[in-house]
């Protein structure tokens, strides 16, 4: 079983070759992509023992998420559904003026069903650490149960809970968002956060570390992460306020980056890091997932490692 275990949707993701319109595409390049998901292969790409759990349909569909999530390298522990269908999206990329365009068809998906009690639990209660977002209650009141039951599963096992808010104003609105996720909040040990989402959605306004700390003093989280983009993190916890910056990076594909953020931050605390240099790897894994195709960070820890030193790349020959 996994020291990491995380919980969402994964779904498949449709991206014309070439910045084609999707109106016009005559083929679609395939990834799997979901924020959980995405995040248990950035950890387990830099030696955490992840695992993610979800519910699927029995379908070729759901079957290819697990063949490409495994072949990521993440262990895959999945309810298979007879009916429900395998959530989609598609994604239109571009440059000024047009923009990036994404349109989800993820409707009546078979993860929507999911309840705590037919899910593997018992991987939960044996793992060191439970990670969830914000994106997994959005998507259908049952889910919002099972968010909450889950999070109980590992409270009550004492495995500590990791929270990414990952707000997305698509499935809710602000205000039902904040109402649902502060019903979470005294099961939560370490909450993620961008900076927007901390001002927008749970209110709380001031510079980075000044929320940091104010959500931490007010609910009790272990530990707070503020991810503020180009301006790199800060976090509060272990009795201080750490800030790091990021790390330049030429962007070739940015799904997903958030994702890869908190994947390789949790690695590093599993294993042992301090805040600091978890911030650092964090924020290095979601640098060199921007230049890599598709949701998933499918990097190494030796390059990670490079970026974190400083060291440039070179022609390997």
């Amino acid at each position: 079983m996994g020291d990491l275990v995380t919980f969402g949707e994964t779904m498949l993701r449709l991206s014309p070759p070439r910045h084609t319109r999707l109106e016009t595409a005559g083929s679609f390049d395939v990834y799997p992509g979901g924020a959980e998901s995405n995040a248990g292969v950035a950890a387990t790409r830099l030696g955490a023992d992840a695992v993610w759990i979800s519910k699927l349909p029995n379908s070729p569909l759901g079957r290819h998420v697990v063949s490409d999530l495994r072949r990521c390298g993440l262990d895959v522990d999945v309810v298979w559904a007879d009916s429900g269908r395998q959530g989609t999206y598609y994604l239109e990329v571009a440059g000024a003026p047009r923009g990036t365009d994404v349109v989800y068809d993820r409707a009546d998906a078979a993860v929507t069903t999911a309840t705590a009690d037919e899910l593997p639990t018992e991987t939960i209660r044996d793992a060191k650490l439970f990670l969830t977002s914000g994106i997994t209650p959005a998507l259908s009141s049952t889910l919002e149960r099972t968010v909450g039951e889950l999070l109980e599963t590992a409270r009550d096992a004492d495995v500590r809970t990791a929270f990414d808010v990952n707000y997305r104003s698509k499935l809710w609105s602000d205000t039902t968002a904040r109402e649902t996720l502060e019903t979470y909040f005294p099961l939560i040990d370490v909450l993620i956060t961008p900076a927007r989402d901390a001002r927008n959605v749970l209110g709380e306004a001031g510079e980075p570390a000044e929320v940091a700390t104010a959500l931490a003093d007010r609910w009790g989280f272990e530990t707070v992460v503020i991810t503020c983009g180009a301006d790199g993190a800060v976090a509060a916890g272990d009795d201080e306020v750490v800030d790091r910056p990021a790390f330049e990076t030429e962007t070739v594909a940015p799904i997903g980056t958030g994702d890869a953020f908190v994947g390789g931050f949790l690695a590093r605390r599993l294993d042992g890091a301090d805040l600091g240099t978890a911030l650092e790897y964090g924020g290095a894994t979601a640098a060199l997932k921007r230049t890599i195709p598709g949701d998933v960070a499918l990097v190494n820890r030796e390059e990670v490692d490079r970026v974190v030193e400083g060291e440039h790349a070179t022609i390997s020959r």
